[in-house]
């Protein structure tokens, strides 16, 4: 039923963008509409107990070469946190302005291999907040003696997204208010033998950086509303 429901959803999406799409073809960005994302503005170098390690950018995986990147997105923001504890939890932001055709934002799960990593297990699940849950995946990794648990998410616009199905239905959103898709690739990683204790700090650290940013912040990169979830509340 639920595949049926959203597959009648698409249909009904997209016909409603055929009808609508000589009156609202995409051509405005989100930075033309005053929604202009500034990673290195809205991401805090230091909240709860985590403060940004500089110059450890060595560590963290690039997904493909700089002259990819700076054609994939308009954004990157890589940095290094470490805790009260010595535990150090590696932050990567790629952000683009115009998320259709090829410039949609590349998978870890892709691009770790493509770097030469064994890539082992793959889990979707929620990642809990005080603002309610993210969807994100859940992957491990392996390059020689690094063992490297990965967190991600996508966005497209200010919506987390985990299929094509799904980007597909946010990009029609947002074409019949005649926007380009932008979008977002979130990602936290540790180098730690214990793949459930990487993910666990990982956990504590997206939910300790939502909670340090402005709500439009935590809507953009996230999704998330700007009031704490009854359950978190509770």
């Amino acid at each position: 039923m639920k595949l049926n429901y959203t597959a009648l959803t698409l249909t009904a999406l997209m016909c409603a963008a055929s009808v609508a799409g000589y009156a609202a073809r995409p051509g405005a960005k989100a930075a033309d509409k005053g929604q202009a994302v500034s990673l290195e503005a809205i991401v805090p170098k230091s909240f709860g107990e985590w403060r940004e390690l500089p110059d450890q950018q060595a560590q963290v995986v690039n997904p493909q070469t700089k002259e990819l990147l700076d054609k994939l997105y308009s954004q990157i923001l890589t940095r290094t946190y470490v805790n009260k504890d010595g535990y150090r939890v590696m932050l990567s932001l790629a952000y683009g302005d115009d998320q259709r055709g090829g410039l949609q934002a590349h998978r870890p799960e892709v691009c770790y291999p493509a770097q030469g990593f064994k890539l082992g297990a793959v889990q979707d699940g929620p990642l809990p907040t005080a603002f309610g849950n993210i969807d994100v995946r859940r992957i491990t990794t392996s390059l020689g003696n690094r063992n490297e648990p990965v967190t991600y998410w996508l966005t497209v616009g200010d919506q987390v997204i985990q299929s094509a199905l799904d980007k597909r239905i946010a990009q029609i959103k947002l074409g019949l208010t005649g926007q380009i898709p932008d979008g977002l690739l979130f990602r936290v990683s540790s180098i730690d033998t214990d793949n459930n204790r990487g993910f666990a700090l990982q956990q504590k650290f997206t939910a300790d950086l939502m909670s340090a940013v402005p709500a439009p912040a935590r809507k953009q990169l996230s999704g998330l509303g700007a009031t704490a979830s009854a359950a978190a509340a509770g």
